[in-house]
């Protein structure tokens, strides 16, 4: 007489289960090995292309360290920089506004006339005269660096937001200003075509950029 194994009813179902539960884990590991590798290669860039994004700054006239008038018109045909300070900064604008010196000084060795536009976050407090002493203090060159007031902290806020897509929040019981610390670099039709970071600047990519839109 043979004696015929009879296999438990639910096995098929635990086959399929475990099957389906293998399929999910191998579709997480190569998501997670995706995700992991485009971190990397974002983390890797020093500059990000916007000039797709048809972010065109907005025609303004403000007030520079002189207590002169300089706008949009004069930066016409231009390719320039610009970045958010505030002279009372007690954190991010000093090492900013050193690294945007340093660029300046490697653009001028090389050649490569380019205007700087600093706007002020802050201007109620940043006058003229303060701009201008927070500039000397970093050895800009006013001949090509231009820092800007003259407009109340709704406008620069306002700017911010709109133009560059970054908040300015004003810190609670301080006098100080929660900004972004980035630079953009605008081609000669006032779009802003790239952004780097302003902390730690890839100074021969921004030269590169600024070449190949000149």
């Amino acid at each position: 007489m043979r004696e015929e194994i009879i296999m438990p009813k639910n096995n098929t179902a635990k086959t399929i289960v475990t099957i389906f539960i293998g399929v999910l884990l191998l579709i997480g590991a190569v998501y997670l090995v995706f995700a992991l590798t485009q971190a990397d290669s974002s983390s890797s860039s020093d500059s990000t292309d916007l000039s797709k994004l048809d972010w065109y700054v907005p025609d303004f006239t403000y007030t520079n360290q002189d207590g002169k008038p300089f706008g949009l018109s004069d930066l016409k045909g231009h390719v320039w920089l610009t970045d958010m300070i505030f002279t009372n900064c007690r954190t991010v604008c000093p090492p900013m506004t050193a690294n945007m010196a340093q660029l300046q000084q490697k653009l001028k060795e090389k050649g490569v006339e380019v205007d700087i536009v600093s706007f002020s976050v802050d201007p109620e407090r940043d006058t003229p005269d303060a701009l201008k002493a927070y500039g000397e203090k970093f050895g800009a060159d006013f001949s090509q660096w231009h820092f800007l007031t003259g407009y109340s902290p709704e406008q620069i806020e306002e700017l911010s937001y709109n133009t560059f897509k970054a908040t300015l929040q004003k810190e609670e019981n301080s006098d100080q200003v929660i900004h972004v610390t980035t630079f953009y670099l605008v081609d000669k039709s006032g779009k802003i075509v790239r952004k780097y970071d302003g902390l730690n600047p890839p100074y021969d990519t921004i030269i590169k950029d600024i070449k190949a839109f000149r």
